[in-house]
């Protein structure tokens, strides 16, 4: 196997691995600090923060041969006998005389920046810096000015990495961005007329190492410090796009993507990076009621759990068949106990896919990044699930089809779908039109059937609901998603559900009779010893959340 070593120590390496020195060096636990350099951008070299010295040893007599100058890690490949040497005096004196003349014409305004608290001109000034400034401090100038709808430029803070126009060239494909003038009087600008208003914007200000590029949305609402950050999956598309979710108090401030080579990359989409606002919205439905006599009254969750099942009882009770619409927002936990239940009540109770959204076509990127039309995360694992019970798998069109024919004497409509894009839900399209849903609520009138509707905000079927139970939002709940592609990823809920709402999780279990808490590895073990198709979820999956053999068992 080839051998790099780094300030003495040897570690191996693939043998097809192409590594430069930062990534080699991390393999041994050393981090090259460096702000142009991005895994999943082109190698510029010219911030020359990373310089280092290198050499190679020969394999025959174990002479080590040092090349005579410093030279920029992220440009030099890592091969077998390569020597890399990160703390010499050399290297260290260079370090600290790149901080200094960065900071030179550097606004020292970090108490009112954002980016304080996770700025690498302030890490690598503590850590690699000069202990006292020699220039200096010159009046403080703000040259704030908007670049696009999301994005905000505060150009005397840029250290000029390029990132962001790499950004903008090789991974959305639309060069909004460029350098502007030469020398000392360079800086980022958009080109006129054409504003940073690509559908991939945002990843400008996670690529941002310092605090040039601002966040409009999250601009000046919270200090990072006091942020919690949580992994999570984006539940905007059927992509399932790593992410981070950052909140305080249990709310949510902003997402930001987490890697994921498998997924997402290093990015995420606008729409799904904005796509959280809905969680706080004041529409929601947060409390359980029951039409009684014409009348929907609030009721407790411990009548829900007891009364709702006594009602399905009885109305499976008259010979007709119970259908559920098996929502593909929900969790692979949160369908398989709903489907358990389901069956308990009523053995041959219609198990369906419920409504998928879309809208348009897949949209894919220059820099491997898709946007999927499919606009549901779950939709793939729920079919696993249902498959388990019902090999015909059958689909939503199947449940309106069994309503219509009367055979059907409960029906359960599980939904949770988040407004379109980051809109409000007043301004949203609801997920259902008015023309379904009223023929939906008209047979159910016509045969008595009782409907129960769980969703996070009103629709026009919600207004018909014998049952209107509120759901969790994608950042409340606990569980596993399968995206498009078979990808399997476990995330715990970040923030709690608004008082009074309960996660769909959390019903089913007690509506099943279950005792404690609700505990999402416990079903994930239940269905995968009746799964064949779920059996790799019974496992602990690593810290990204994915596991091959899904795919592998869905595929053949």
């Amino acid at each position: 196997m080839p051998t790099v070593i780094v300030d003495g120590r040897e570690i191996e390496i693939g043998a097809d691995e192409r590594l430069n020195c930062i990534e080699a060096a991390r393999r041994a636990g050393t981090e090259i600090p460096h702000y142009c350099w991005h895994p999943g951008l082109s190698v510029v070299a010219s911030c020359r923060m990373c310089l280092i010295e290198v050499g190679s040893r020969d394999a025959e007599t174990g002479k080590i041969s040092m090349v005579p100058k410093l030279v920029p890690g992220c440009q030099t490949p890592a091969k077998d006998g390569t020597v890399i040497v990160t703390q010499s005096s050399t290297v260290i004196e260079s370090r600290a005389r790149v901080e200094e003349a960065l900071l030179i014409d550097h606004p020292i305004d970090c108490p009112i920046c954002d980016k304080a608290g996770e700025c690498l001109l302030q890490d690598y000034h503590f850590e690699h810096g000069k202990a006292e400034r020699r220039a200096d401090i010159l009046p403080f100038t703000s040259k704030k000015r908007d670049v696009g709808p999301t994005v905000t430029l505060f150009a005397d803070r840029c250290i000029m990495c390029t990132r962001c126009v790499r950004f903008t060239r090789e991974v959305s494909g639309t060069g909004e961005l460029m350098v502007n003038s030469r020398g000392s009087k360079e800086e980022i600008d958009i080109f006129p007329g054409y504003p940073l208003d690509n559908k991939l914007s945002g990843n400008v200000v996670d690529l941002c190492p310092v605090g040039a590029l601002g966040d409009k949305d999250f601009l000046y609402q919270q200090r990072v410090w006091f942020l919690k950050r949580d992994e999570g999956v984006c539940g905007g598309c059927s992509a399932g796009c790593s992410i981070h979710v950052e909140h305080n108090q249990d709310t949510v401030y902003r997402l930001k993507p987490r890697e994921n080579q498998h997924v997402n990359k290093w990015w995420i989409c606008d729409e799904g990076r904005y796509g959280w606002h809905h969680l706080h919205d004041p529409q929601r439905l947060v409390e359980p009621t029951h039409r009684q006599s014409g009348q929907s009254l609030p009721t407790e969750w411990s009548h829900v759990v007891s009364e709702l099942r006594a009602n399905l009882n009885a109305a499976v009770s008259t010979g007709g068949r119970l259908g559920v619409a098996v929502s593909p927002m929900l969790t692979v936990e949160e369908a398989w106990m709903l489907c358990t239940l389901a069956r308990e009540i009523d053995p041959q109770a219609l198990l369906a896919v419920g409504h998928v959204p879309s809208r348009g076509e897949d949209e894919s990127f220059p820099g491997g990044f898709t946007i999927r039309g499919e606009k549901c995360p779950n939709r793939v694992g729920v079919e696993h699930v249902i498959a388990a019970f019902d090999p015909t798998v059958p689909k939503w069109e199947s449940l309106l089809e069994s309503v219509e024919a009367g055979r059907c004497s409960a029906v359960w409509i599980t939904a949770a779908y988040p407004p379109a894009g980051s809109r409000p839900a007043a301004e949203s399209e609801p997920w259902i039109d008015e023309a379904t849903a009223a023929r939906v609520a008209r047979l159910c009138e016509q045969t008595g059937t009782c409907l129960v509707v769980q969703d996070l905000f009103e629709s026009p079927l919600s207004a018909h609901a014998t049952w209107l139970l509120p759901a969790a939002g994608f950042a409340e709940r606990s569980g596993t998603w399968v995206n498009h592609a078979q990808w399997a990823q476990h995330f715990e809920r970040a923030i709690r559900p608004p008082s009074g709402v309960w996660p769909e999780g959390r019903l089913f279990w007690n509506m099943l009779g279950r005792r404690g808490l609700y505990d999402p590895a416990a079903i994930r073990r239940e269905a995968a010893a009746a799964s064949t198709a779920l059996a790799a979820l019974a496992e602990d999956l690593p810290s990204v959340g994915l596991d091959l053999r899904l795919q592998q068992l869905a595929t053949t």
